[in-house]
């Protein structure tokens, strides 16, 4: 039976940035889709965190209570989140620190807006990575840019001809380095 080796000696540098650009850049496209998934949601925020499901809810009080008698109404009307604390925003408005929300009481009209917030598991947990907020993850994080590093360089010299960067590529690689330059100028 004929044994099939495989000799390092002979093969070329370029073979193996081949094969090391190939395995990392597998590992690397899956911290990609957790970071781009990430950075998509972050760069939409519209004021609002990603990770947090926003609820609004209405309620209708008598007019005219006091930061001391809000609570107690509160409390007797049932089936409301747990009101932590009561602060005066002016002679007309209160405001309501509740468990996972807040609310806007106003004295005038009886009205009480509130809005509550829902934790999205995934979301919270892939922005924290996001923002390098979770407890070791520097390490890994910076594996990841070194491989991204690894990947851009590796990458620039697997292509050889017309297609690389002695030719094309070389505008290519330009244009990735001019648009944010070029923004950076204009903002």
């Amino acid at each position: 039976m004929a044994r099939i080796t495989m000799s390092f000696k002979n093969k070329s540098i370029a073979y193996w940035f081949r094969q090391l650009h190939r395995d990392i850049g597998f590992v690397a496209v899956g911290f990609c889709f957790i970071y781009a998934v990430s950075g998509i949601l972050l760069n939409h925020m519209n004021e609002k965190d990603p990770a947090y499901k926003t609820e609004n809810k209405s309620l209708l009080f008598h007019s005219g209570l006091s930061a001391d008698e809000l609570p107690v109404v509160w409390t007797d009307r049932g089936g409301l989140p747990q009101l932590n604390k009561v602060m005066k925003i002016d002679d007309d408005h209160l405001r309501l620190l509740l468990d996972k929300g807040i609310g806007v009481y106003d004295a005038r009209t009886g009205d009480l807006d509130y809005e509550l917030y829902h934790k999205r598991a995934f979301v919270y947990w892939i922005n924290k990575m996001h923002y390098n907020k979770v407890g070791g993850w520097t390490v890994m994080a910076d594996l990841f840019a070194v491989s991204l590093l690894f990947l851009a360089i590796s990458g620039l010299l697997i292509v050889k001809g017309q297609k690389g960067i002695a030719g094309r590529g070389k505008w290519y690689l330009l244009l990735g380095i001019l648009i944010p330059v070029i923004y950076v100028i204009l903002s």
